[in-house]
């Protein structure tokens, strides 16, 4: 889109996507933002960061690998090379990178770790008063759950905003077509059907590739997707997309159980997660929702939404454009106008609400479409039927604890339905 429309569309849409607004500090001049996760995503959330305001300036990167931040630098600079201004003194190293970056003169945050990381960076964050872009999901357990709660609570306390990576909610042709059955065009929504069918998002390398003297904290996060306790299982990282749509659809009002089944079909060398999970949620009035995930190589991949009422149904990713239509095949409603990039999007909520010195803050939704897919893993982990008040009151915790990053892992192996007990 041109920068005209651009923002002229966010000016319309903030006031939809940013009903609660709460005046804090104005920021007049550059707007300093922090990477704290170099990887693709974060490296695409810094690009979009820079184009949200006129005046953003990325001053401070960190992660654990050096040769990472400098190609994550290279591709941003392709695109904003002007605005991207790290000294060499500004790139930080290890573990506790993210502190040093927090700690840095920046405004915004961008946290785009793996997700075992984020509730302990996304609380320092809001300690030290910066308003934070928080990549998907939250947590990966529980435990980390109730960090970002209070983590929230915090940022709603101190006027700092959080805005979420849950791009879906942003994108414009999802917001009319939810808004079209909240308002009864299907009539009363009787079940939601999700897939997230895909190949392996990062592969796990044989054991026999572990540099020598490699800690089990670094060899983990390099292969972090394959660990639960740093991604959560793939339902939880990756699908979870998937969950917030369903959750949306439901008006964010939680479940009354779930069961689930899944596990890992194509064994590797290491890793502890499922490579498919099939999860079935009970909400109120009988209304169901199945969300099917699986990542495995070479067979049919498929990322849709199916969504069936009492006069019609929805079809979601099966086409270009979403799908309203009655029993008959009818169309009853289509989506006119240009797709905005939802990604982008969600920079272009939080820039405009930090530069104009208003609060915009998504934590409540974000906690619980992410305790929702935490809720379908352990599920499909325990083989339990499982309420949303045993998930949130669930001790779980996968965090190591001291964290150490050159100590030893206890063995984590895949967990066996029926063995693997609910904490």
């Amino acid at each position: 889109m041109s920068e005209t429309p651009r923002r002229d569309f966010l000016k319309a849409a903030s006031i939809i996507a940013a009903p609660a607004i709460i005046r804090a500090q104005t920021v007049t001049n550059a707007i300093k933002v922090g990477l704290v996760g170099a990887g693709g995503r974060g490296t695409g959330a810094a690009s979009q960061a820079l184009k949200a305001d006129d005046y953003s300036e990325l001053t401070a990167v960190g992660d654990v690998s050096m040769e990472q931040i400098d190609a994550s630098l290279g591709r941003i600079a392709r695109i904003n090379k002007a605005k991207v201004k790290v000294e060499n003194s500004k790139k930080y190293l290890g573990f506790d990178a993210y502190q040093r970056v927090i700690d840095s003169d920046v405004d915004v945050v961008l946290l785009a770790t793996p997700p075992g990381f984020r509730p302990t960076h996304l609380r320092y964050a809001i300690e030290k008063n910066k308003h934070v872009f928080a990549e998907k999901p939250m947590a990966v357990d529980p435990a980390g759950i109730r960090s970002v709660i209070e983590s929230v609570r915090m940022a709603k306390e101190k006027n700092r905003c959080i805005v979420d990576g849950f791009m879906w909610r942003y994108a414009n042709h999802i917001q009319q077509t939810m808004e079209q059955v909240h308002k009864g065009i299907i009539g009363d929504v009787l079940s939601y059907y999700a897939t997230y069918y895909t190949s392996p998002v990062k592969p796990m390398p044989p054991a026999s590739t572990r540099p020598a003297g490699m800690s089990d904290v670094e060899w983990h996060t390099k292969n972090w997707y394959n660990f639960m306790w740093l991604s959560g299982d793939g339902y939880v990282e990756q699908a979870v997309h998937s969950v917030d749509k369903v959750a949306w659809c439901m008006n964010d009002v939680a479940p009354v159980s779930c069961v689930a089944h899944g596990g890992r079909q194509i064994p590797q060398d290491g890793g502890n997660i499922f490579d498919h999970i099939e999860v079935n949620y009970l909400y109120p009035n009988g209304v169901r929702a199945f969300i099917a995930h699986r990542q495995i190589p070479g067979i049919y991949n498929e990322n849709g939404d199916y969504i069936l009422g009492t006069n019609g149904k929805v079809t979601i990713g099966r086409g270009p454009l979403p799908i309203i239509e009655d029993h008959k095949g009818k169309i009853l409603w289509a989506f006119e106008g240009a797709k905005n990039d939802g990604y982008q999007f969600e920079h272009d909520i939080l820039f405009a609400a930090v530069r104009k010195g208003e609060v915009v803050n998504k934590g409540d939704r974000m906690i619980s479409s992410t305790l929702l897919a935490i809720m379908g893993r352990t599920a499909a982990y325990t083989g339990a039927q499982l309420t949303w008040e045993q998930i949130q009151n669930s001790k779980l915790s996968t965090f190591p604890d001291p964290f150490d990053a050159k100590g030893k892992l206890p063995d984590m192996p895949i967990a066996l339905p029926g063995i693997a007990k609910f904490v």
